[in-house]
């Protein structure tokens, strides 16, 4: 591979699971850059987390196309979505007009799909959490699972996704026979398994577990200085301001997304940490 090459794959963020890190500026909004950062925790298997972090051009208009799928019982899952889920919505006939349901239904259909290729995928699966930023002005936040968004305004942060828990699903989880424990770990899981309550995959576990997003649209202003994603390696150690303060002096969106990772480690983390920055000043 020529190092031009590896130049493109890096700035499509490709490279997530092998190289990982890097950035990228929209050609849009002069203020607006990327940067992502990934570690390998210290379990014994490899890398389940995978990125997405890049600008693209769509009809006429700029997308900032950012996610984080953090996999869980190996890495094929969140692979998958590396691959497909971004494709999927962006192909739904309504994705301009309607984009709120555009991403519910291509969740839903890719996780379709993955149950589909079980046989292929295994018995795993993944937490998604993406953002889509249209021309630098408008943001749409999708997630399943505790993958987190974290906006920063004005020094304050805001979360944007939904942490889905077993312990305030558990209504849910019951309305679909399921059942959440405690037994035999430390934490709520469902059918004493799986401590997310919702993700894609998982098919041994999928009638009592959700794959429906919940989404979110914001308005990005003067006041909005920049978002965060990441996986739950960051947000187990660190609250959402915590992370934002960690940060909000760090011009260059690489550099913030690599020391929110080491802020984590040195409070003891020990999963798998993906974290995106994007900065919109």
């Amino acid at each position: 591979m020529h190092g031009k090459d590896i130049l493109q794959k890096m700035k499509a963020g490709l490279f997530s699971s092998g190289a990982d890190t890097g950035k990228g500026k929209s050609k849009m909004s002069k203020h607006t850059t990327q940067g992502f950062h990934c570690l390998k925790g210290k379990s014994n298997h490899d890398m389940e987390d995978y990125v997405v972090s890049e600008f693209k051009k769509k009809d006429d208009s700029e997308l900032g196309l950012f996610a984080i799928f953090d996999g869980h019982l190996g890495h094929d899952v969140a692979k998958y979505l590396q691959s497909h889920l971004f494709d999927n919505i962006l192909k739904q006939h309504d994705f301009w007009t309607n984009m709120e349901d555009a991403i519910r239904r291509a969740y839903r259909s890719t996780d379709a799909e993955i149950l589909d290729k079980a046989k292929v995928l295994g018995r795993g699966g993944s937490t998604a959490v993406t953002a889509i930023l249209i021309n630098s002005q408008k943001l749409v936040v999708g997630n399943v699972g505790d993958s987190r968004a974290v906006m920063c305004k004005n020094g304050v942060a805001e979360q944007l996704s939904v942490d889905h828990e077993p312990s305030t699903e558990k209504r849910l989880i019951e309305s679909r026979g399921g059942f959440v424990s405690n037994l035999p770990g430390d934490v709520p899981r469902v059918d004493g398994q799986l401590a997310i309550a919702r993700a894609f995959g998982d098919k041994s576990l999928k009638l009592h577990l959700s794959s429906d997003p919940d989404v979110k649209v914001v308005t990005i202003d003067d006041d909005t200085e920049f978002l965060i994603l990441a996986s739950d390696g960051i947000w187990k150690v660190m609250s959402n301001q915590e992370a934002v303060d960690a940060i909000k002096n760090i011009k260059d969106a690489q550099s913030a997304a690599k020391h929110l990772i080491e802020a984590a480690v040195s409070k003891k983390s020990k999963d798998d940490i993906s974290c995106i920055v994007v900065r919109f000043r």
